[in-house]
């Protein structure tokens, strides 16, 4: 039925293009033969919104691959640099919430770590969505902030870096096999509130899958039950998106690429002072925007990445 529903989209986008270009079509000869004022601008706003949908047809067919429809599991990590590290992860974390609050996404809180005097140690949000991993599997990297500290007492210019993982929400049907004997899982009691019984019971779970080193907690729920069958799902996407950027990794490494494909790569830095500037280091992409890129003006970058073909 969901397979039925996007084509049945797919179909209408296409006949609403097709109905517009006919509108834009007669209105054009109508303005020649008249000479009317009117008609030539009802045409001129017609190839506009014709622009307008055949750039978002455009944009939705570079999402072709596999979980691009799925939703996305989005990881921040503060980098080393305490608390201008962690507060900046904070400012990443808020920049694509507000993203996808634009976007008309809903976000699910699965681990938030607080850091020790602002920011986050770490957070983990569930982006749902149509096509959020298609949106955002291009975010992932680590991301570069220039600005004057809000805790440099001095006032000086700090650097601080921040890592964002992508991970598409696989459903469950995609089997990955996980040995028992690969896995330590932790209780301990959830860091955030949540009433009497998140605060008394170790309810909160902590998996470390030890061949990879990779580790997911989940406190959100009120069981320990709970928490350990999401933290097992985040683990799985996290696995796949790991095995997928190999993969790509080593066939760009046959096509000759002089840049790997890795989760340590800067993608993105943004300058706070002594100029205003955000500039995507892939796709050369940049805008002065500061303030509006911080508060989710994102879709520019998105696009970019996207119809770049990267």
């Amino acid at each position: 039925m969901r397979e039925v529903a996007e084509l049945k989209e797919g179909v209408a986008v296409i006949a609403s293009i097709e109905a517009i270009a006919g509108d834009a079509q007669a209105s054009l000869e109508l303005a020649v033969e008249s000479q009317d004022e009117e008609f030539c601008a009802e045409t001129l706003r017609l190839l506009e919104r014709l622009e307008h949908d055949i750039g978002a047809l455009e944009f939705r067919c570079k999402m072709r691959g596999e979980f691009d429809k799925a939703d996305a599991i989005v990881e921040f990590n503060g980098g080393s640099g305490g608390t201008e590290a962690q507060d900046w992860a904070l400012m990443l974390l808020r920049m694509y919430t507000r993203w996808a609050e634009k976007k008309g996404f809903s976000l699910e809180e699965l681990d938030y770590q607080p850091g020790e005097v602002a920011g986050i140690k770490n957070a983990t949000v569930l982006v749902k969505g149509a096509f959020a991993y298609g949106h955002l599997r291009g975010e992932a990297g680590v991301h570069r902030l220039v600005r004057i500290s809000p805790f440099d007492s001095n006032a000086r210019r700090h650097t601080s870096f921040a890592s964002v993982t992508v991970a598409p929400d696989i459903e469950e049907e995609i089997e990955i096999e996980i040995a028992d004997g690969d896995l330590k899982i932790d209780t301990y009691r959830s860091s955030g509130a949540g009433g009497q019984h998140v605060n008394k019971t170790d309810s909160a779970v902590r998996i470390t899958h030890l061949p990879t080193g990779i580790v997911v907690a989940c406190q959100n729920e009120r069981s320990q039950h709970k928490n350990k069958a999401r933290a097992m799902k985040v683990l799985k996407a996290k696995l796949f998106e790991r095995e997928r950027l190999i993969r790509d990794q080593k066939l760009e490494q046959v096509k000759g690429a002089r840049q790997a494909i890795d989760f340590g790569s800067q993608v993105r830095s943004y300058v706070m002072q002594p100029y205003q500037m955000v500039k995507d280091l892939r796709t050369q992409h940049e805008t002065s925007d500061i303030d509006g890129v911080l508060d989710g003006e994102l879709d520019g970058f998105i696009e970019a990445y996207l119809l770049g073909g990267l």
